[in-house]
């Protein structure tokens, strides 16, 4: 199977319809630190719920001492133990890209993966952290003002986060990203499909949220790998409403700071669950149950 050479970014692939969910299902997440990671739990809960013989492998690659280059190998593996797919996390969301068949419309536009199916010799690129965080902020900050956010992070995550506040109608994005460049490039790439000066860098923490309606989390920082915040805890006030991507821990120094200081939050665990209900159709073929991915995430 030919590949896409390093640096090069596939084409977006047609519109795919799962295949039909065979008796047992093998899928995986790749990432790093991903020891406490739910996803494993979340995705075979649901698949004895529906008869599925559904087995999830977490390969971290802090525990095999790998880094994103051992990316090409681990992906051939996966495909000759016959799993189905693969979720993908940091900091491998935008690295895979480049050894992958194709990208759906969402994935390409982000230029971010964080779910490959396997099938039929393909590896198969998608994004379904956009739409896992968009039903998230649907469902607990839907009044919330959206005139001005400020959004920390502009990798894989990030570029998903942006995606899905401006699909849902943000006026102003300002990304603040340690890598000038990175936020620059998301900010051009996003201004160019939903309008000039809808999202800009910042480099300033302080610029970024003086004025905001928001602030998102959506660094690793808050992991039990990476403590601490992206931004000062000074930046905080009542007026602001305060989202987090981390799940593990649920409770991030962030979250807990903000609801100290009187603001409306939203933790990790939305996204996580209704990511993983994506996921889910896509590794199977069938649709998961939100509400029951839900309450098994509450109970972990």
């Amino acid at each position: 199977m030919s590949r896409p050479q390093s640096g090069r970014r596939p084409a977006p692939a047609a519109t795919e319809t799962p295949a039909a969910a065979p008796g047992s299902v093998l899928v995986g997440l790749i990432g790093a630190g991903i020891r406490e990671s739910r996803s494993p739990r979340l995705h075979e809960r649901e698949g004895d719920a529906q008869g599925i013989r559904y087995v999830y492998k977490l390969i971290d690659l802090d525990v095999l001492g790998l880094g994103v280059e051992a990316l090409p190998g681990l992906l051939t593996a996966a495909e000759r133990l016959g799993f189905a797919g693969l979720n993908v996390t940091h900091p491998c969301k935008q690295a895979v890209i480049a050894h992958l068949d194709a990208l759906d419309d969402d994935a390409s536009a982000l230029q971010a993966v964080n779910t490959v199916v396997l099938r039929d010799g393909r590896r198969i690129g998608h994004n379904t952290d956009w739409s896992g965080f968009a039903e998230s902020f649907r469902r607990e900050l839907a009044d919330a003002g959206r005139g001005r956010v400020a959004l920390f992070g502009a990798g894989g995550a990030g570029a998903a986060v942006a995606y899905a506040l401006l699909t849902l109608g943000a006026g102003e994005l300002a990304v603040v990203d340690t890598d000038r460049r990175r936020a620059e490039a998301l900010a051009e790439a996003l201004s160019a499909r939903f309008g000039a000066g809808r999202v800009v860098a910042r480099t300033d923490a302080d610029g970024a949220i003086a004025g905001a309606d928001g602030v998102v989390n959506a660094t690793p920082c808050g992991m039990a790998k990476y403590p601490g915040m992206a931004f000062p805890a000074r930046l905080l006030r009542p007026d602001l409403w305060v989202a987090e991507i981390v799940y593990f821990p649920l409770e991030t120094e962030l979250l807990g700071r903000a609801r100290a200081c009187g603001c409306r939050t939203m933790s990790g665990a939305g996204m996580a669950v209704f990511q993983a209900v994506e996921a889910f159709r896509l590794f199977t073929g069938r649709a998961a149950d939100p509400e029951r991915m839900l309450r098994h995430f509450a109970e972990m």
